[in-house]
């Protein structure tokens, strides 16, 4: 079956950090961190409409400029999450620019920064045609772990230590819904764009009885129910969760928070700055080692798990990071 979600990391092992995840059938995608995004073309980066940050670091942030530009000018919300201090990063990267000309655009870009800190999320407003001045108004919303919910996913967060606070995140899928060609051939329809509008009302817990319009072979509208389009021609499988893990210090607290955070997850995307045997050096830049991302990846039982970030010392030595963490991860036995 086609993937609904799919995730890859924009650059190569040893350079900026970022992860690229779109969801096809959308028209839609989501960062986790915003390094140099110059690979990615500007079709993709247009469908971004929220980045995720783990912190401000100019290997994590700077791609921020980059996709600015290309949005500005555009009817455009774009959110933006980060850690403490986040907002005020935001504005200092927006006051870095002259905006005397945005007034005469005719579409409006809005960006909503939004600050997580311990059991609060705090939201700024900036338009486009206001040269980028926040809005008076700051919205405050409580903090456990899900900073965004959608329809069919929702993206979560947790606090970590990098000396300075830094975020991981999880993109949770509620659950997957696939279709049976042959099922809907029989029901003399065929397959096309209006399989994601009743995606959308299903994800979005439409009444299962509501009627759902749709044209048969003959252009000919006919009438169903949700629940009855949903057994004759889905199939309900669990969904992904793919997490993103990096600059982050190897201490009791932030390995416990980690292996709970990471749980299961089909795809790891974990940072491995150092190897193992530069452990002291990694302690002191507070980084994570092959071995010890490999620990974390084997604790939490994640089906896949992908290293990035390494530092530049290795450059030619790569393939070192993968052979360390294998002596340490083996995939958990899905057969059970």
């Amino acid at each position: 079956m086609a993937s609904t979600v799919q995730a890859r990391l924009v650059n190569a092992p040893g350079d900026d950090p970022c992860l690229f995840i779109s969801f096809p059938y959308a028209g839609q995608a989501i960062l986790f961190d915003v390094g140099d995004i110059h690979s990615l073309s500007p079709k993709d980066i247009l469908k971004v409409d929220h980045v995720f940050i783990t912190h401000t670091h100019m290997d994590h942030f700077i791609g921020f400029d980059h996709l600015l530009r290309l949005i500005l000018g555009r009817e455009k919300t774009i959110h933006f999450y980060g850690p403490d201090g986040f907002i005020q990063n935001i504005e200092g990267k927006l006051a870095g620019y002259s905006w005397n000309l945005v007034r005469d655009f005719k579409n409006t870009l809005i960006i909503k920064a939004s600050e997580i800190s311990a059991g609060r999320i705090k939201t700024k407003t900036y338009s486009c045609r206001d040269g980028f001045h926040p809005e008076e108004a700051v919205a405050v919303d409580c903090f456990c772990d899900t900073l965004h919910q959608g329809g069919s996913w929702s993206v979560q967060g947790i606090i970590l230590d990098h000396d300075i606070p830094c975020l991981a995140y999880s993109l949770v899928e509620r659950y997957r819904i696939n279709f049976r060609r042959d099922s809907i051939e029989k029901l003399g329809l065929t397959v096309g764009p209006w399989l994601t509008g009743f995606k959308n009302k299903v994800f979005n817990g439409e009444d299962p009885q509501s009627q759902f319009m749709v044209k048969n072979v003959a252009n000919n509208l006919v009438s169903f129910t949700l629940d009855e389009l949903l057994h004759e021609i889905a199939i309900i499988t669990p969904g992904r969760k793919i997490t993103y893990i990096t600059d982050v210090a190897y201490h009791r607290e932030n390995k416990a928070k980690l292996v709970t955070f990471a749980k299961g997850a089909d795809h790891l995307f974990i940072e491995a700055a150092f190897l193992d045997e530069d452990k002291k050096m990694a302690l002191k830049k507070k980084h994570l080692t092959a071995g010890q991302a490999a620990y974390i990846a084997r604790d939490a039982g994640v089906k896949k798990f992908s290293l990035f970030h390494h530092s530049p010392r290795y450059t030619g030595m790569f393939h070192r990071f993968r052979t360390e963490a294998e002596q340490v991860y083996r995939p958990p036995d899905l057969s059970t």
